[in-house]
């Protein structure tokens, strides 16, 4: 531990199940030092993560909330600014893809659905924190797109990271003024557990280490990033 993250309060959303990657996002912040939040729509899910990170000694409060209602959006960072009485990481991880499917294919809900999940949930935590972070002088939300251009089958997810990497660079602009810096993570492929099991790889080599990202989260919370604001920044591995 170097507790470079020390005395600051980080809400990480979608830390969910073993072996995922807001699972390595939440311990390497909590290695830092950072008091947590953190997020899922399942209580079971949520309540186990935050009992491995406390084991560790970290403070961590575990809410369970679904991100595309802004009532419950509301109430997470009411629960957060409670419990701890300031906000200076948002980490929005929540989502992912879930409709793979050809466009003609898609329903209306199928988009509604992967959008939202994507894009609306980093919305609107991004506005709600907002201005909880501009009463303690500043702060880091880091949203996630992902790496690569658009790939067949997947239309609503590519146009959900398209739009976080655009509300990305729209918050920084707008956050710049209070100190608030605004950049996103764009992975490639994830040893996720979830990834992993789906699509039985015989190596490992070319995919993105969830280690590797949660060390660009903790650069990019942490003042070493103090210069970096607006900014996709891949996290491939070697999968390039």
């Amino acid at each position: 531990m170097t507790n470079t993250l020390q005395g600051k309060v980080a809400i990480v959303t979608g830390v969910s199940h073993d072996g995922q990657v807001g699972q390595a996002v939440a311990k390497a912040l909590a290695a830092e030092g950072a008091t947590l939040a953190i997020c899922a729509r399942t209580r079971e899910n949520v309540d186990a993560r935050a009992a491995e990170l406390r084991q560790g000694g970290t403070h961590v409060l575990g809410v369970s909330a679904s991100l595309t209602d802004e009532g419950q959006v509301r109430g997470l960072i009411a629960d957060v600014v409670k419990e701890f009485q300031r906000i200076d990481i948002l980490v929005n991880l929540a989502g992912g893809l879930t409709r793979y499917k050809p466009a003609v294919d898609h329903s209306l809900e199928d988009w509604r659905a992967e959008v939202d999940n994507n894009l609306l949930s980093a919305f609107l935590t991004s506005r709600e924190v907002l201005p909880h972070m501009t009463k303690v002088g500043g702060g880091s939300i880091i949203n996630f797109a992902r790496a690569g251009g658009p790939q067949a089958n997947m239309v609503a997810y590519n146009c959900a990271k398209a739009g976080v990497e655009a509300l990305t660079r729209t918050l920084a602009l707008e956050g710049r003024d209070a100190g608030v810096r605004v950049n996103a993570i764009a992975p490639g492929l994830v040893d996720t557990g979830s990834n992993i099991a789906a699509m039985k790889p015989k190596d490992l080599k070319r995919w993105t280490k969830r280690e590797d990202i949660a060390a660009a989260v903790v650069f990019l919370a942490s003042s070493a990033a103090a210069g970096v604001t607006g900014q996709i920044l891949p996290v491939t591995g070697w999968g390039l």
